[in-house]
């Protein structure tokens, strides 16, 4: 199915039959509305490239270009279809473009990305008038005392900040048991290719948002797979940026040792495009330190049609078998690579993953923990709820709004342990290190 097609074709079917064994997380896809038409889209699948000779051939102005965004977002996400995909639209995004648009008349064209409407998760800060929640109503009403480095790279390029998109609540690291792309906040975003299915990953809201044309371009964040599984369901072009590529100062975090931001973007182009424009050393985040000189500002000049001559690529296997359709796309998609010129080794196993991963969730929960609680600290008084202690607290109070499907377990064991100093996490990290060397 083309990307242009699916929510004119999409049809909910047998949802009352096939969620009565599912457990509770899973249920709340099955109240998906059947679909109705979508209004056509001047802007469907468009790349930033025809955005930007558009306003520069005088066919578009950015203001326009956010007028039809505005309206897609009110089409798609919160009428007919509801994909559910954006927590809040900026209510500045016109002013915004005006703005760009007298930038550009005057002959100050900042970047491919002047101009360009952009959905940002809601785990990054931005110091305007929207708010920075991760999903959860403990932060709602509140916004960030500042942007984070990678929003202010973004206005610095002349991008805009059209809406923040929802997300699987504290980046899916309050329960085992969660559904991806709920939240207490946003509710349920939905996969836009089949509203009762799963969109995948925390940043669920950039992919489903994204793949619906509601902005140009999206950003998503990842610690594990956040970004790489909602591109694949969603059909994006998802990269996960090396850490400390670009800086994690203002996101709401997981892990030190694994979080980073990265493009969710519907081609390679774009998506290089939007890598490049946000590296940069920060000083609020020591990891970037790493790239100084190494970054580019530039990744397309790294695109090339005959890059995959020579490359061996590993073909894992493991998890195969469940889908005849799926396993076909993944056959098709391998011959593909090896007529690109790339030599397949095939099979690959990876035995070390599954040996740390008691290791690395050790690493994660006391990480999360650390750094959620510095992270709360920045928000000044505007937040009271400062420790693992008061959200876990919050939400036992507010357990009909905030756990009518799942529960906190993670949040449970974070409240349990020590600082990162504790013996037990030295040693985890170590063990991970070791494994992965």
């Amino acid at each position: 199915m083309k990307r242009r097609d699916f929510l004119r074709s999409t049809v909910v079917t047998g949802v009352a039959a096939g969620f009565t064994a599912r457990p509770p997380a899973a249920r709340a896809l099955a109240r998906a509305p059947v679909p109705v038409p979508v209004p056509a889209f001047e802007l469907e699948e468009i790349t930033v490239g025809a955005l930007q000779e558009g306003m520069r051939s005088g066919r578009w102005t950015a203001r326009g270009i956010m007028e039809q965004y505005l309206q897609r977002i009110q089409d798609v996400d919160k009428s007919g279809p509801t994909v559910n995909s954006v927590i809040e639209v900026n209510p500045q995004a016109l002013e915004l473009a005006e703005r760009a648009d007298a930038e550009r008349k005057s002959g100050q064209v900042r970047g491919s990305l002047h101009g360009i409407p952009i959905i940002i998760k809601d785990n990054i800060d931005t110091g305007d008038r929207m708010q920075t929640t991760a999903g959860s109503l403990v932060l709602a009403g509140s916004s960030a005392p500042r942007d984070a480095f990678i929003a202010e790279r973004l206005r610095e390029a002349g991008a805009i900040i059209i809406a923040k998109a929802n997300l699987s609540e504290w980046a899916n690291f309050r329960s085992s048991s969660s559904t991806s792309g709920w939240s207490g906040r946003g509710g349920q975003t939905r996969n836009p290719y089949l509203l009762d299915r799963n969109p995948c990953g925390s940043s669920a809201g950039s992919g489903a948002s994204g793949s619906a044309n509601l902005a140009a371009i999206t950003i998503g964040t990842e610690t594990d797979g956040s970004i790489v599984c909602p591109s694949s369901v969603n059909g994006l072009v998802g990269i996960k940026p090396t850490v400390g590529l670009w800086s994690r100062s203002g996101i709401i975090p997981i892990s030190a040792t694994q979080d980073t931001a990265g493009p969710m973007c519907r081609t390679v182009t774009d998506a290089a495009i939007l890598l490049g424009a946000l590296t940069g050393v920060d000083p609020r985040d020591p990891a970037t330190q790493a790239s100084a000189g190494k970054a580019a500002k530039d990744y397309t000049s790294f695109l090339d049609a005959g890059g995959l001559r020579g490359a061996r690529i590993g073909v894992v296997r493991k998890g195969l078998g469940i889908s005849d359709k799926t396993e076909k796309v993944y056959v098709a998609a391998l011959a593909a690579i090896k007529d690109a010129g790339a030599t397949l080794v095939d099979p690959v196993e990876f035995t070390t993953l599954e040996h740390i991963r008691p290791a690395e969730f050790d690493v994660l929960v006391y990480e999360f923990k650390a750094g959620l609680e510095a992270y709360l600290a920045t928000r000044g008084n505007a937040v009271p709820h400062r420790s693992m202690e008061d959200l876990v607290a919050f939400n036992e109070a507010n357990r009909d709004r905030e756990m009518p499907y799942f529960g906190q377990e993670t949040m449970l064991k974070a409240v349990k342990i020590g600082p990162l100093t504790d013996l037990k996490y030295r040693r985890s990290l170590a063990t991970c290190r070791r494994r992965l060397l």
